[in-house]
């Protein structure tokens, strides 16, 4: 038997729903690569439910307990007395979500002793010490592009609304208002902008692809360069600098992993490289940007908007700066766990799990982490070091909660 704890969010407030707004899940058929979507043996849920809260349990007691194994799930997970620490020293496998991780510091493995696989129901393996997974040959693994698309609509989505000022308006009309000169004061096109992302990997080239129809300039900076013909094909321009980029852009989305060589690599110093007036988006992690650098470019103009929905750590504290600083676009973590990406994640948990206690290899596309070193796509994505989202940091938090 395994021991198999999930960490996941907390169910909606107003109770776990018992209808849902639309009966039937799009899906794509294949991935624009060529990747398919997940391919477990079976699913045990339904497509289009909430699976990614506590009473979803990404759809696997059926198939866990049916097969023998326990499976713990909670939202608990930060400060001593969490339930993520107490059940996790003789877990054999933990899951959790980037909208609400499991903050795996190398003080938290070391106290696994039996935990052999971390998985992330999702994308994303920066709140797992992947140092100390490879010192004590944990297997760490991701549901690679099972929510990129979902993430690139919610960055368009943010880009539009800070461009165009939608919060503010739509706020003027909860409150009664026909206050259009305040609306349209800060509102402008997004047509003939330059928008540049950094890294163009699978989320940041659908955003650009996304983009193109609204006749803006493409800019973007990755470490791997595109192919010539999608350069052309999109009309990009290539920078090898965070300094080239931002110079040139109204609008820079951030999609890029984090590691050390990106832990804060928005900063005061960095922010100089900006136009004054430009926007950031950010959707991938919060510990890109100096936390307060940010409050400050926005309070001083020389940001005229930020929005995204990651933030460290999360769940933000509730006088996390980013709530209340001006001109900001923030939401929970919740652009790629829409109910349609849901489904493709816990598929694809599924699928992990399923290889894992059958013995049959695991995706090369799904492992970040395996026999002490990166492995699949995280030696793609990720460099040595310790590439964590803060388990100092989030030591310390759980410190204090």
């Amino acid at each position: 038997m395994a021991k198999v704890l999930c960490v996941l969010y907390d169910d909606p407030v107003t109770g776990y729903p018992k209808t849902y707004a639309r009966d039937e899940v799009a899906q794509p058929s294949i991935y624009p690569d060529g990747q398919t979507l997940p391919t477990p043996k079976a699913i045990d849920f339904t497509p289009g439910h909430l699976l990614g809260s506590v009473s979803g349990e990404l759809g696997l007691r059926k198939y866990l307990e049916s097969n023998g194994h326990q499976l713990v799930v909670t939202s608990s997970k930060d400060g001593a007395n969490s339930v993520l620490d107490k059940e996790l020293v003789d877990a054999e496998i933990i899951i959790s979500q980037p909208f609400w991780p499991a903050y795996m510091t190398a003080e938290r493995i070391a106290k696994a002793k039996k935990l052999k696989m971390i998985v992330t129901a999702g994308i994303g393996s920066d709140h797992t010490d992947l140092q100390a997974a490879n010192k004590h040959n944990i297997t760490v693994a991701e549901v690679t592009y099972c929510n990129s698309h979902s993430v690139a609509e919610h960055v368009v989505m943010m880009i539009l609304s800070q461009v165009r000022n939608y919060i503010p308006s739509y706020n003027w009309v909860v409150k009664g208002g026909w206050n259009i000169a305040d609306c349209v004061s800060r509102s402008y096109d997004l047509e003939a902008m330059s928008v540049g992302t950094v890294a163009a990997g699978r989320i940041g080239l659908r955003v650009l692809r996304l983009l193109k129809p609204f006749d803006v300039k493409l800019h973007y900076m990755d470490r791997h360069r595109l192919p010539e013909s999608v350069e052309k094909e999109l009309n990009l321009t290539y920078h090898s600098t965070l300094k080239s980029l931002a110079g040139a852009c109204d609008v820079v989305t951030l999609n890029c992993p984090l590691h050390p060589e990106t832990e804060h690599m928005i900063n005061e110093d960095t922010l100089k490289y900006f136009k004054r007036g430009a926007y950031i988006i950010n959707t991938a992690r919060g510990k890109l940007c100096d936390r307060d650098a940010i409050v400050k470019a926005l309070e001083n103009g020389q940001l005229a908007g930020y929005a995204g929905d990651v933030w460290f750590p999360q769940p933000a504290p509730a006088d996390h700066p980013w709530r209340t600083m001006p001109h900001h676009g923030m939401t929970p973590h919740i652009s790629g766990t829409s109910l349609t990406a849901q489904a493709r994640y816990a598929a694809g948990t599924r699928e992990i799990l399923e290889c894992y206690f059958e013995g049959r290899p695991i995706r090369d596309e799904y492992l970040i982490v395996q026999g002490g070193k990166l492995a699949g796509v995280g030696a793609h994505s990720y460099s040595d070091g310790n590439a964590t989202g803060g388990s100092e940091e989030a030591a310390k938090f759980q410190a204090i909660k």
